[in-house]
């Protein structure tokens, strides 16, 4: 934990009443002078530490167990009755920072001036009457995990979440799958109107929000939102014909090639996740302890310092790994600010996806700890294009050591076969995300059905058509809703897409030269957000770019490296 300079050492957030003193002082405090403006700006980043990891314990805890309501509870209170109280002096305080005059000579620093940008950009979209919608709207975006953490089957007279029952997808027997795959499905479906139900107010408030800002939907609010200064709207349509157009026909090969593999007459959706070639699901490792003692060793291979980055969040225990009843869906890095070091959240299950989730997690934490040393907390919070860079670039690079997951060379070799047909697979579904928010947010008033249809249209427009739907077109249908950004992040999910492609152009400098690619990628990310989107990729050598030239020349690399693969 740092030493505090302005809040007491012992200082634990319980009530508003306690915290809103420091508020008050730093409202009052004199800026009249540069050295008095930059003690502000550092007082201010202290204080936002010790808001920011508060709230963050209160998630890790309820997402560790949400059948805790004490747990939950505490959560809720910090968004209903916290949260709200900050907001109004954030706006002061920023209104503070935009008119010292120091503001712009500090600004005439690159490290300040992104800073500063961010700052006129909430003072944009601030509005008082939107403080209680968006508490309101934290707390229903939860219950998404309250919904969906609960859910369990049982199979083979065990009960299992969906997380580990989802492995039965790899089993050789295609009666297993099948079994699997519906039971899933219909499980899903036991809280399809529940959770459409939340859907829906999540888009009516939602809405509300954008056009109490001057907005008139809000995918334009959230573009604002989200600080995307670096590429426009017609950006993110442009990043979709590129993938329908440069990679959607890969998956089709390999789609494809699937089914002639399994020698099918009809390839379904069942048969997806199995090795084409029947070979039993590879079992990386046992458990969650045994996940991080060989996540250590591979992480080793690639950069050692990441090896010992790993082991200083295992003795913090600052991990939750396993799947179990009753944790929330997902995983995630969620940085802490005052302690410096970083917690990752999973639902391990025994699988290779399981060491693609460790990995990347991983990435965003190096990220964290690559970070750690800039001047300002705000410097720190990369935006998500470079952020995702982080996790799905470790996710390439430390394919180097998955001989720690799996001695044996052709399971090593059928490893990084299904990583690299991950990359090219997951792009059409982030580009299929992406489009339909896209769709749901600049149509607010749109019923259940017309969102169903609307999902299926921009569903087919990704599809490569080849798995055969009959007979499950309503679990087609529903399959947006196990995608827990839509409720619980809106709009935060192309960053995977053009993150995806840094990440493959890091690599691909990685294995030209590990020592200048490695290096390129950490510089990239101990520039926190000092830099923009374009340079940040520039300190990282790679392009910021998503044209259709750029995602064909990436993927055709991409393509070449499976078929060395394949070859060998």
């Amino acid at each position: 934990m740092k030493n505090r300079t302005f809040l007491p050492q012992d200082f634990t957030i319980q009530t508003w009443t306690e915290l809103q003193p420091y508020y008050d002082q730093l409202v009052a405090k004199d800026i009249s002078t540069k050295a008095n403006f930059e003690v502000f700006l550092a007082e201010l980043s202290e204080l936002e530490s010790v808001v920011s990891e508060d709230l963050a314990w209160k998630y890790i805890k309820m997402t560790c167990d949400t059948t805790n309501k004490v747990l939950e509870e505490s959560y809720i209170d910090f968004v209903t009755n916290i949260q709200p109280n900050i907001a109004p002096y954030d706006d002061q305080l920023n209104h503070k920072i935009a008119n010292s005059e120091f503001n712009f000579e500090l600004g005439e620093s690159s490290d300040y001036l992104i800073y500063f940008r961010s700052i006129n950009n909430a003072i944009k979209l601030y509005r008082e009457e939107n403080i209680p919608i968006q508490a309101e709207l934290q707390t229903l975006a939860q219950k998404y995990g309250s919904i969906t953490g609960g859910l369990s089957v049982t199979i083979e007279g065990k009960e299992l979440t969906l997380q580990q029952a989802s492995n039965f997808l790899k089993e050789p027997d295609r009666d297993k799958r099948k079994m699997a795959y519906e039971t899933i499905n219909e499980k899903r479906a036991t809280v399809k109107e529940e959770l459409n139900d939340l859907f829906n107010q999540l888009i009516e408030k939602r809405h509300l929000v954008a056009t109490n800002t001057g907005y008139s939907n809000f995918r334009d609010y959230m573009h604002q939102a989200m600080g995307r200064f670096d590429y426009s709207v017609q950006d993110c349509y442009d990043f979709h014909d590129a993938i329908a157009l440069k990679v959607v026909p890969l998956c089709r090969e390999l789609d494809l090639a699937r089914k002639a593999t399994m020698q099918l007459d009809v390839l379904k959706p069942y048969d997806m996740a199995v090795d084409p070639e029947n070979k039993a699901p590879l079992k990386p490792f046992t458990d969650g302890k045994d996940l991080l003692e060989k996540s250590i060793q591979c992480l080793h291979t690639v950069e050692p310092q990441f090896a010992e980055n790993l082991k200083i969040m295992a003795e913090k225990g600052f991990l939750d790994l396993e799947s179990r009843l009753g944790k929330a869906p997902g995983g995630y890095n969620y940085p802490l600010a005052e302690s410096g070091i970083p917690f990752i959240f999973m639902n391990a299950a025994g699988s290779l996806r399981d060491v693609e989730t460790m990995v990347h997690e991983a990435g965003h934490a190096m990220h964290s700890f690559l970070s750690e040393p800039l001047k300002l907390n705000a410097f720190k919070n990369a935006p998500m294009e470079v952020a995702e860079v982080a996790s799905m670039a470790m996710e390439l690079i430390s394919m180097e050591g998955w001989d720690a997951y799996l001695k044996n060379p052709e399971d090593l070799k059928r490893a990084k076969i299904e990583q690299l047909e991950g990359v090219i697979s997951t792009l059409p579904w982030i580009a299929t995300i992406d489009a339909y928010q896209h769709w749901l947010y600049t149509n607010p008033n749109h019923t259940n059905e017309e969102r169903t249809a609307a999902w299926i249209d921009i569903a087919k427009r990704f599809d490569t058509g080849v798995a055969d739907m009959s007979g499950y077109e309503n679990y087609y249908a529903n399959s947006w809703q196990k995608q827990l950004h839509l409720f619980e992040v809106p709009f935060y999910y192309i960053e995977y897409g053009f993150a995806q492609l840094g990440a493959i152009a890091i690599w691909r400098n990685v294995l030209i030269n590990k020592k200048e690619g490695l290096d390129a990628y950490q510089n990239m990310l101990r520039l926190g957000y000092t830099k923009t989107i374009p340079e940040l990729y520039e300190a990282g050598k790679v392009e910021f770019n998503f044209t259709p030239e750029y995602v064909g020349e990436l993927f055709d690399f991409v393509w070449a490296e499976l078929q060395k693969l394949k070859a060998n």
